[in-house]
C-alpha cells in the first residue's frame, strides 16, 4: 500500500460505475481531502466516457482481477456493483489486503457478513458498509431530539421510503431469483432497518408483509416491516414502490411528543443533477417549508406544532470517516457486524413474510 502519513492521499479504486458508483460513491469520494480516486473497474465504454469527462486522469480496469495483481499501489478498494457480486468481491480484496467498503447490503446473509467480518479482523483490514442514510438531513434531525429528550420516551418510529414507480425500470434489482440478492426488503430495507437500528438498538422480534404488485415484477415491491426492540420500542418500516399518496418519512411517537416530516433528503437528488459536496452550496439544506413539525395533540398538515428545522445532510461525512480509520486506525463509521444485525432483521422479515409468522431473534454476541 501507499504511504497513509497526512501528506499522501490514498489512492481508491472503485469497482463498479452504475447507479451507486457514478451517483454516489465516486463524487463523495473525490469530494474527501486525502482521497483520490484512482480506478475505476468497469468494462462498459459508455460508462468509462461518463466517468473520464467528470474525472479526467482516472484509470480504468476491464475486470477486478487487475486490481488484486497490482495491490501494493492502492490503499482502499470501494465495491459498488450489483448485490450478488459483494461477497465475492470483498472476500478477494480482503485476500488482496487491501481495506474494502461495500455498498449496502453487505450480502444476502447474516453469515455471510460475520465471515467477511472475521476475515478482515484476521487480516487487520478495514471492512465498511455504505449506510449513507445514517446522514440524512431527516435522521440527523431526529436523533438529535431523541438525545435531548424532546420527545420523551419514544414508544413508536414509523419510517417510510415511499415511491410511486408504477412502472418496471428493468434489471436485476426487480428480479425475484434469490441469488441477485434484489427487491426492495434488500434494497431500502437495508436502509430504513439500519437507521431504526443505530436509535434504538438490537431487535429481538420482527414481523413482516411483502407483496409483489406491479405486473412483471418478480421481487418485492411493497413490504412492511415491524420491529420490536429489546428497550421495548416498536419499529414500523415500510418500502415501497406502489405509493400513489406518499406519506410522512417519519413520524416518531413519544411519552411526551411526536415528531412528523415529510419529504426527502436532497442529496441524492443533488448528486444526480451533477452537484457537488465543495461546490455547490450550501450542502445538504433544505428550505424551511420541509422542516417537520414537534408537538402533542395537534395534525402538522394542518400546521400543528412547531416547526423543527432540519439538520444539514452530511454524506461527505461518511468517506472523510473512512480515510480517518485508515489513517489513524480508528473504527469504521459503520462496521461489519452494525451490517450483520441488519441482515438477520432482514432475513427474519423475509422469512415472516413467507410463512405468516412472527420470528424471535436469537442474541448474538
Amino acid at each position: 500500500m501507499t504511504d497513509t502519513g497526512t501528506g499522501t492521499a490514498l489512492r481508491v479504486a472503485l469497482v463498479g460505475y452504475g447507479l451507486a458508483g457514478s451517483v454516489f460513491h465516486a463524487p463523495l469520494i473525490t469530494a474527501t481531502e486525502g482521497l483520490v480516486l484512482d480506478t475505476i473497474v468497469t468494462s462498459n465504454p459508455e460508462r468509462q466516457e461518463q466517468a473520464r469527462a467528470e474525472f479526467p486522469g482516472v484509470r480504468f480496469a476491464a475486470s477486478p482481477d487487475e486490481l488484486w495483481a497490482r495491490a501494493d499501489t492502492l490503499d482502499l478498494v470501494v465495491v459498488a456493483s450489483p448485490n450478488k457480486t459483494h461477497v465475492p468481491l470483498a472476500t478477494a480484496a480482503l485476500q488482496a489486503g487491501l481495506p474494502v467498503v461495500v455498498d449496502k447490503p453487505l450480502s444476502g446473509s447474516a453469515a455471510d457478513a460475520r465471515e467477511l467480518a472475521a476475515l478482515a479482523e484476521s487480516r487487520g483490514l478495514l471492512l465498511s458498509v455504505f449506510q449513507n442514510r445514517r446522514w440524512d438531513n431527516d435522521f440527523r434531525t431526529l436523533a438529535r431530539l431523541i438525545e435531548a429528550g424532546e420527545l420523551g420516551d419514544v414508544q413508536r418510529f414509523e419510517s417510510r421510503f415511499e415511491r410511486w414507480r408504477p412502472q418496471l425500470k428493468g434489471g436485476w434489482r426487480e428480479s425475484g431469483s434469490a441469488e441477485e440478492i434484489g427487491g426492495l426488503l434488500f434494497d431500502l430495507g437495508s436502509h430504513i432497518v439500519d437507521q431504526a437500528l443505530v436509535l434504538f438498538g438490537p431487535a429481538v422480534r420482527v414481523y413482516a408483509e411483502s407483496d409483489v404488485r406491479r405486473p412483471g415484477a418478480r421481487a418485492d415491491d411493497d413490504t412492511f416491516l415491524a420491529i420490536t426492540h429489546a428497550n421495548g420500542v416498536r419499529s414500523h418500516l415500510y418500502a415501497s414502490a406502489t405509493t400513489a399518496q406518499l406519506g410522512p418519512r417519519f413520524r416518531v411517537l413519544g411519552s411526551s411528543a411526536g415528531y412528523v416530516k415529510y419529504g426527502l433528503d436532497p442529496q441524492e437528488a443533488d448528486l444526480r443533477e451533477g452537484r457537488r459536496p465543495g461546490t455547490y452550496a450550501p450542502w445538504g439544506v433544505e428550505p424551511a417549508s420541509m422542516w417537520g413539525r414537534i408537538g402533542s395533540g395537534e395534525s402538522p398538515a394542518t400546521g400543528g406544532g412547531e416547526p423543527v428545522e432540519t439538520e444539514p445532510g452530511d454524506y461527505p461525512a461518511f468517506y472523510a470517516g473512512i480515510a480517518t480509520a485508515l489513517r489513524e486506525g480508528t473504527a469504521p463509521p459503520v462496521s461489519a457486524h452494525e451490517a450483520a444485525a441488519a441482515l438477520d432483521v432482514l432475513e427474519a422479515a423475509r422469512r415472516s413474510a413467507r410463512e405468516g409468522v412472527t420470528i424471535d431473534l436469537e442474541a448474538h454476541a
